[in-house]
This record gives C-alpha cells, structure tokens and sequence, in this order.
C-alpha cells in the first residue's frame, strides 16, 4: 500500500504535465450540472497513474500465479478498453468515445478471458450467501454470472465517476474491506494487490480532490471495476460486492431507474442521473456529496466485513 501510494505520489507531477501538454483535456457534457462546464480542459486519463503504481507495486511484492495474472488481467484490460474510450474521446473532441457496442464487446472478451483462467484454476463454483451463512453451488452458470457480474460492476463505478474525489474515495474504502477478507483467508496475492490498488488510488487522490489537477477517466475507472470484482471472485465474496460496493450499485440503479421511468413515464425520477448529480441540483455543494458518499461507503463495507465474519 505504502509503495503504490508514494509511486502514485511521484508519478503525478511527471504525467499530469504531459497530459496538459498533448491537450488530453476532459470533455464536459454540456447537459451535465453548469457548475462542471469549468473543468473544461482538465487533464484526464490519469487512470494511468494508478494503474502503473498498481501493477508496479504488485509485482514487486506478490507470487507470480494464476491468482495475480486473473486480478492483474481484470484490472489492465478493462483499463485499456477504457484507455481507447477516453483517447476517442480526446482525439475526435467530444463526450462519448467507443460506440455502445464496442465497449461492451472489449468489456465481455477481458471478462471470458478471466472465467477462462478461473475455469483452467478449479475455481469453486460455490457462491457464498450473506446473512443465511449458506453456499449456493451454482454449477456450470457460475462462470456466465460472473462475467455478467463484471461487466455490471465495472461499469457501476465507471458512473460513480462524476465528482473530484468521489470514486478514488470510494474505491479505495472498497479495496481496504477487500484487503482484510483477502488476509482473512490466507491469500496473499488478493490481500497485496487490494492493498496496492488503495494506496495507488489514494496517492492519485492527492491530485484528485477538489479542485481535480487531474480526471481519472474511463481509464482508471473501468480498471478499478475489473480489478474489484476480480478480487470479489477470487476471495468468494462476490455477492458481498452488493453491500461493499453499495455506493456504485446506487449510483448504476439510479440510471436505470431515469431512463426507464423517462421512456415509460416520460417523467424524471431525478433532477439528473447518476444520483450524484441530483445531490447536487438541490443545492449540496460537490465536497458535501463527495465527503456524504465516502462515509455511507465506509458504513457500508464495515457492514459487508460484519457479514463475512470478520469484524
């Protein structure tokens, strides 16, 4: 942790510099709250910051395995697929990058590769059920429910990617609550690489907090998805995502809930989506939403270690 935080630490003011240089400045939706339309040319893409102080910092410290190459894999390629979205983005000016289609199908081949390895590795198809203590053996459907589980995930906390500091907080709450289940059941490589991707996002944070000297992008948050859920799998937490990561399934079920109720209803269930932002139109300030959402995550993955008996 402490590595890929001071990693992350030097590496800011050496890539910051170079993204203002090659004008790889955030697009700002101009339907998004006006208060945004200011970071306008921000760099973004700093997504490589933590992922190269990550995988650096894993490394260094953790067994070359099955179990590293499937946590490595999730993260790196469902950030590179957010890397090509953002360069889109960047190149042709504007605020979508990769069409629908392509970035979900980059996002469901990285996922097949993983279930490939965990097939390959004898993963237990058991799924551990919160509450009750019972395990579900979901068979031959366990692999098809995770790649499903990725890509949801993955892109629940692409969307809670909105506000400065919103998700390195968040996330790096998530990846601690990780990090002790993964040292709970003696797995080294889960426990190191959690811990790498805190300090990582942590140290990028320092750059990332309001006023944001630089944007994650879909690079970093895409990677921060696939390595989450990834660590989920391998430590059989996975449905405890749900309550660990209650923040991101908020924020993706707050845009479901808009659009359906806005193609079925033409009415807005929010003043604007991911919920977030409705925080924001009715009057809180963007520290007050940022600092609101970190401590209802702390609660949150405090609750998801209660439930694995750990705490």
């Amino acid at each position: 942790m402490g590595v890929a935080f001071v990693l992350a630490l030097i590496m800011g003011p050496l890539c910051i510099p170079i993204l203002r240089r090659m004008k790889f400045g955030q697009q700002i939706r101009e339907d998004g709250p006006q208060g945004h339309l200011k970071k306008q040319g921000t760099p973004t893409m700093g997504g490589v910051i933590i992922l190269l102080a990550l995988s650096l910092a894993t490394l260094r410290f953790a067994d070359k395995n099955t179990d590293l190459l499937i946590l490595l894999l999730a993260s790196l390629g469902y950030g590179l697929v957010g890397f090509l979205d953002d360069y889109i983005k960047i190149i042709f000016k504007r605020s979508l990058g990769l069409t629908a289609k392509q970035k979900l199908f980059g996002q469901l081949l990285i996922s097949a590769i993983v279930c490939y390895l965990l097939v390959m590795q004898g993963h237990s198809t058991d799924i551990y059920v919160p509450f009750v203590s019972y395990h579900l053996n979901a068979g031959w459907l366990y692999f098809p429910l995770m790649a499903i589980l990725m890509l949801g995930a993955s892109n629940a906390v692409n969307f809670t990617d909105g506000l400065d500091g919103l998700l390195a907080g968040t996330s790096a709450i998530a990846f601690g609550a990780y990090t002790i289940i993964a040292m709970n059941n003696t797995q080294p490589e889960a426990a190191i690489f959690s811990a790498a991707m805190v300090g990582a996002v942590l140290g990028f944070l320092v750059f990332n907090a309001h006023p944001a000297k630089v944007f994650m992008g879909d690079t970093g948050s895409l990677g921060i998805g696939g390595g989450l859920v990834a660590v989920a799998i391998l430590t059989k937490a996975e449905l405890l995502l749900a309550i660990i990561g209650g923040v991101f399934l908020v924020e993706i079920l707050s845009v479901v809930i808009q659009v359906v109720s806005f193609k079925t209803r033409k009415k807005r269930v929010f003043k604007m989506s991911p919920i977030h932002h409705h925080f924001e139109l009715v009057g809180w300030s963007e520290w007050r939403v940022v600092i609101t959402f970190w401590a209802v995550g702390l609660v949150l993955a405090l609750l998801g270690l209660y439930m694995n008996e750990v705490l």
